[in-house]
């Protein structure tokens, strides 16, 4: 078995089609992959239907913006009941509230001289999709600001950026409350993906697993060597799950899709641990 946990869609800021990346991950040799698709499940209902017809088991997920203590944080959410109604207002809280904080970061950046609008923005997100910064990374590379989404994160769209906005964002505790009453399971994302701005410290880690968080993505693009042995103890003192993933975004991103897998051992115990799987 090859297990890719966390990938995006055009749902959000991928740049294949659900169908697509389910045709992708077949043709990757994956037997397994889960949408993971910020803030929404809307592109789960094409994948599961891809996976049939190509016979890989698409797991469904969701990427939940999260934050604490000021600092930004993602959590996977795997099997939930995509129906009920907490979860699911909650997530359409930090969907809406994405636009706003977008138009902010395009008025910032257009203010200090870079030559990007809102509706140029528009060009790159498609119909019902969650915006995202990476749909800004596109416009600014459009426009030849930049050569590509890293670099437009490091250089302009971090969170240590003049231009950043927040936005409605979960508190991850809740988000794990949420998740578990919809009968899914939670891990946290790229814990030390500290390009991408901010960490939090490991005190958060083991509040999390107090709440009942199932494991940490260890396993990732983002991760240095260091960092895998780092958030590996951790997940070992917590008594969570060490799960691997590339977080495809199609060529949004230089990863490939299986860049990292998650053990199907531990792809069996999180599962175990997901009390809907619908």
């Amino acid at each position: 078995m090859r297990i890719d946990l966390h990938t995006h869609s055009t749902a959000s800021d991928g740049t294949d089609r659900p169908a697509e990346l389910v045709r992708a991950a077949a043709a990757a040799g994956l037997t397994t992959v889960a949408l993971t698709d910020h803030d929404t499940f809307a592109g789960i209902d094409e994948a599961l239907r891809a996976g049939t017809a190509q016979g890989i088991d698409v797991v469904p997920g969701v990427e939940i913006s999260c934050a604490i203590n000021g600092i930004s944080l993602h959590l996977l959410g795997y099997w939930p009941d995509r129906s009920h109604p907490e979860l699911a207002a909650e997530l359409l809280l930090n969907r809406d509230d994405r636009i706003p904080r977008a138009k902010e970061i395009v008025r910032r950046l257009a203010a200090a001289g870079h030559p990007i609008t809102w509706a140029d923005v528009e060009q790159h997100v498609a119909e019902g999709a969650t915006v995202g910064r990476p749909h800004i990374a596109d416009t600014l590379v459009s426009a030849g600001v930049v050569p590509d989404r890293d670099a437009a994160f490091a250089d302009l769209l971090s969170d240590r950026s003049p231009f950043y906005a927040t936005h409605h964002a979960t508190d991850p505790v809740e988000a794990i409350r949420l998740v578990a009453a919809a009968g899914g399971v939670t891990v946290f994302a790229h814990p030390g993906a500290g390009k991408r701005g901010r960490l939090v410290d490991d005190d958060v880690v083991e509040q999390l697993a107090a709440a009942g968080l199932g494991g940490l993505e260890v396993d990732h693009p983002d991760h240095d060597d260091a960092a895998r042995a780092h958030y590996g103890s951790l997940a070992q003192r917590y008594g969570l799950l060490v799960t691997g993933s590339s977080d495809y975004h199609g060529t949004g991103k230089l990863q490939g899709l299986g860049e990292h897998t998650t053990d199907p051992e531990v792809f069996v115990a999180l599962r175990a641990r997901a009390k809907f799987v619908g």
